[in-house]
């Protein structure tokens, strides 16, 4: 525009005055008068979009107070739909003879009301030709026979919405119709107000009542801007129909039911339909404007090097015979802990506890430390180990931890993307659905998508069943009477970026092989559980938060068979996952934190395998194995939870291998054994069982069928395998159980109390290659009339004494080396079989037998610590204690330098240690959720988790 002209202001001044079709000449002028006409969306084009009586707000019925991002390109979206349906007209006139010489039509208005030209719609169809328009006026227009449109018509309402009520059913038997700006309602003789097999139907702006609308395909519907009270739409076989920015209120059974495959036989408006679809705003997700909320976790990474003594020796002085030095009754020794503080031990105590004391150590004494090295806690997680949690801080997840966006989750996975990217059967987007009984129904075969719905105040929002598929893209479901989303009978589909809340039963239920994939979402704040997997339900739940529900944020019960991967589920009032009633689940790089019960729960037949998941925080224990539970968890990183890391039942038979077990406020491994049938919990509550409207628990076990692939090696006892359990506030392992438990190659590091506790043990706990070392007590206490047999550990550095026992023990070719207590303290009521181990304590007894210990001690060599001590010690003369072909050394100058070879120190885990289980990683898994109910201890109680008891 030309310098000296009027100003913009004032040029936009005089525009905003101009009709539409004066703003598209004069956009036409040059491109100045172009970007100028351009700058009036908030002006005149907002004026003329709103004036539009055959549309309303944008937004509506959503977001009615936000305006969109431009004014002029929503009237434009909107005229070129409300043209859509004459896109035919051109194939209809070359049919026509001698086209050549025939005349342009012109289209016909058609009045229809008091005082114009026709008195009733029937009599204006009578008289209407190809594409005429019919004008209805304000009134009430009823037909009292059923309306056929033969010929393509366009039928509108003069006024305001809800001034032109029209009461018919019509029966539409031509290739396009429109209505706009009507109230439909049922006449007296059909619910039917209207219906197609063939045509194509366009619906704007209007209201329906009480009735129901079918369409049959090949027939095709288009539906925007129009409330539906009590109004059912039924779509049958439809190939495409598209339902925009509509209100469904107060229906009695479902808003809209979608059945049957789409019909391969398609309109001339499919392809039309497509394209509109394809040129209007997506809600799929950009990279810039998709965001999930993201947990706040700071790195606190510690690396750990393996801690190595070298030999000192200070002064000089002969050594003592084993019968002599022996000290007086209640005398105390003073020690240093490992960490450097003095502590007094009462060499006669059972438990090997350690005091502090504020004695010095004497510096003329000679002391002989061997050479060896510690087995340090063992990296997890790509290489990150977990320091000490502090107060208020949070930690940074791993990058295999951490949730992808939507977008970056459909760039990765082709599948989904073609799934989100697909339009088939029915398309919803941008509705309101509301106070009444169901939303979507889909069934059949059927196919709908749905996106940026807003479904509240329901039965549930969506059902999707009988080999049916769905596609729900960013909607928000809440507050329904049962659970938000229902799928069974092979349903499926993708459920992405949806916002799932507050729902009185599950948010999403998964039944009878159906198998979803489950992408993005957030299911919170529900009254029950998050997601419900059962009855042979299938699915793939990855990249999801599932936090504040009531329940578990994923249940899995009777056969359930899902894969859960990299989602974080915490905050939960319950569990974060609970497999229970024979359900299964491959349940991998889920982050599970701060939930009020259990990290997992499972019990009753759950058979899952847990893997590389990150459970921490928790209010209570981090894994619950219960009665009957089973199952395989391996390389999980199980942190800082106020229970205990692993409570399980060894009745339960779980494989617990190669997880990271630290920082948690009990044991780290707790294993308890509960034969007692109790089928109450201590509160006296009783398990409840409900699933909503399809009827009690018990119903499902005779319509389940039977899958009998269990783990793939048979297990015949629990298994605690290759694992580290360090910093834990109680003893890193204890035992109480009556039957037989085996625990191999692990790694029992620097735990509150003892290394390994065995209370009770009737039937053999075999402890085997593991290293035991700088525990703040006892490496190993065993309890009178257990039965524990230890072979090749390596027993270092702890605070009280190498092994305390008072029951039947074997220990054989163990390294039992720089224990504050005795190297070996063997108790009245012990019987006990030493054969074959190099033990060597700081500054005790190497051996100490006390009272009528029944005792063996053969071909084991014994090193001298300090040289006010002898190597071994036994208060009274026991003739039960044997000893044969033991080999006893003493330092008596500093070049003395005795070391751990042939074989080196113990345990020697380089051909025990194994990654991932090659024998459960093809296993079929299968998971599923049902109530339970708990009981909060305020105390530990010796037979249950300290916490929680889940029925």
């Amino acid at each position: 525009m030309e310098a000296g002209s009027l100003p913009l202001e004032l040029w936009r001044m005089i525009l905003a005055y101009l009709p539409l079709p004066d703003l598209g000449r004069c956009s036409l002028v040059c491109r100045a008068w172009y970007e100028l006409i351009l700058s009036l969306d908030r002006t005149r084009w907002r004026q003329l979009y709103l004036g539009y009586t055959e549309c309303r707000h944008p937004n509506w019925p959503n977001q009615p107070d936000v305006e969109p991002e431009s004014w002029r390109e929503a009237f434009k979206q909107h005229y070129l739909a409300s043209k859509m349906w004459t896109k035919n007209a051109a194939i209809l006139e070359t049919s026509v003879c001698f086209s050549l010489f025939r005349r342009r039509r012109t289209r016909r208005t058609l009045s229809v009301g008091p005082g114009h030209e026709f008195h009733s719609l029937g009599s204006a169809l009578a008289m209407s030709s190809l594409f005429d328009r019919i004008l209805l006026f304000p009134g009430l227009h009823e037909e009292q026979g059923e309306i056929i449109l033969k010929v393509p018509v366009e039928i509108v309402g003069h006024g305001k919405l809800g001034e032109v009520a029209l009461l018919a059913s019509i029966d539409q038997q031509c290739s396009t119709t429109r209505l706009c700006n009507l109230v439909f309602m049922p006449a007296w003789f059909s619910p039917f107000m209207f219906k197609t097999t063939s045509g194509h139907v366009q619906f704007d702006n209007c209201n329906f009542e009480n009735g129901h609308i079918q369409v049959h395909g090949p027939g095709t519907c288009q539906v925007k801007f129009c409330t539906f009270k009590n109004t059912h739409v039924f779509l049958h076989n439809v190939p495409l129909c598209v339902l925009e920015n509509c209100e469904f209120v107060g229906s009695e059974n479902n808003s809209v039911t979608v059945e049957g495959h789409p019909s391969s036989e398609n309109n001339w408006a499919y392809t039309h339909l497509l394209g509109l679809i394809r040129s209007s705003p997506s809600v799929l997700p950009t990279e810039d404007s998709d965001s999930l909320m993201s947990l706040d976790l700071e790195s606190r990474d510690q690396a750990w090097s393996p801690r190595t003594c070298g030999i000192v020796i200070e002064g000089s002085q002969s050594p003592t015979s084993p019968a002599a030095g022996s000290p007086k009754a209640g005398s105390q020794e003073a020690e240093v802990g490992s960490d450097g503080e003095g502590v007094a031990r009462t060499p006669d105590s059972s438990d090997g506890g350690l005091s502090p004391s504020g004695e010095d150590e004497d510096e003329d004494q000679l002391t002989y430390r061997l050479s060896y090295q510690v087995q340090g806690p063992r990296p997890v997680l790509g290489g990150s180990f977990l320091g000490p949690p502090l107060p208020g801080a949070s930690i940074q997840l791993p990058s295999c931890l951490v949730l992808n966006s939507l977008h970056q989750e459909l760039q990765k996975d082709r599948e989904a993307m073609a799934l989100a990217s697909s339009v088939q059967g029915c398309l919803i987007r941008k509705c309101l659905f509301r106070d009444g009984k169901g939303g979507v129904f889909v069934c059949s075969y059927g196919r709908a998508k749905m996106e940026g719905n807003i479904f509240r105040n329901l039965t549930y929002a969506v059902r999707c069943i009988h080999n049916s598929k769905i596609i729900m893209l960013r909607n928000h479901i809440h507050h329904c009477r049962a659970s938000g989303i229902f799928l069974r009978l092979e349903g499926g589909g993708l459920i992405a970026g949806n916002n799932i809340y507050d729902n009185a039963e599950a948010g999403v239920d998964i039944r009878k092989k159906s198998n979803p994939l489950i992408l993005c979402n957030q299911i919170h704040h529900g009254l029950r559980s998050g997601i419900v997997v059962l009855g042979n339900g299938k699915g793939i739940i990855r990249n999801n938060q599932i936090f504040s529900n009531k329940e578990a944020g994923i249940y899995i019960l009777y056969h359930g068979n899902p894969v859960v991967s990299r989602n974080h589920i915490f905050k939960g009032s319950a569990a974060g996952i609970a497999v229970n009633e024979n359900g299964r689940g491959l349940i991998t790089e889920n982050v599970i934190q701060e939930n009020q019960w259990g990290g997992v729960d499972i019990r009753r037949g759950g058979v899952p395998i847990l893997r590389s998941n990150l459970i921490c925080f928790g209010y209570s224990d981090g894994v619950v194995v219960g009665d009957e539970g089973k199952g395989l968890l391996e390389g999980n990183t199980i942190y800082a939870n106020k229970g205990c890391g692993v409570w399980m039942m060894s009745s339960s038979l779980p494989h617990i291998t190669s997880n990271h077990v630290s920082y948690n406020g009990v044991y780290g491994v707790a294993v308890f054994s509960q034969k007692d049938g109790s089928g109450e919990s201590p509160g006296g509550h009783v398990a409840q069982e409900n699933f909503g409207e399809d009827g009690d628990a018990t119903l499902w076990e005779t319509e389940l069928e039977k899958d009998d692939d269990l783990l793939c090696r048979p297990i015949a006892t629990a298994l605690v395998e290759s694992n580290t359990v360090n910093h834990n506030g109680a003893s890193g392992l204890y035992v109480q159980s009556s039957e037989l438990l085996h625990v191999i190659t692990n790694v029992i590091h620097a735990n509150g109390d003892r290394g390994i506790t065995v209370a009770q043990s009737s039937q053999l706990t075999r402890v085997a290659n593991n290293s035991i070392s700088c525990n703040h007590q006892s490496g190993v206490k065993v309890e009178a009339q257990c039965k524990v047999e230890f072979r090749g550990n390596g027993i270092y550095d702890n605070r009280g004494h190498g092994i305390i026992t008072k029951g039947d023990s074997t220990v054989i070719e163990n390294d039992i080396i720089g224990n504050q207590g005795s190297g070996l303290q063997l108790l009245p009521t012990s019987d006990t079989k030493v054969i074959k181990n190099r033990i060597h304590s700081f500054r005790a007894y190497g051996i100490a037998v006390q009272g009528r210990a029944k005792a063996l001690l053969q071909e084991n060599t014994v090193f001298q610590g300090k040289t006010n001590k002898t190597i071994f010690q036994q208060i009274s003369n026991n003739q039960e204690c044997i000893m044969q072909n033991n080999k006893f050394l003493v330092f008596k100058k500093k070049s003395d330098t005795w070391c751990l070879a042939n074989p080196p120190a113990r345990p020697h885990l380089e051909n025990s240690l194994r990654g991932p289980s090659a024998a459960h990683s093809g296993q079929k898994v299968t998971a599923m959720a049902t109530r339970i109910t708990a009981h909060v201890e305020g105390g530990y109680h010796s037979k249950r988790s300290i916490f929680c008891t889940i029925l």
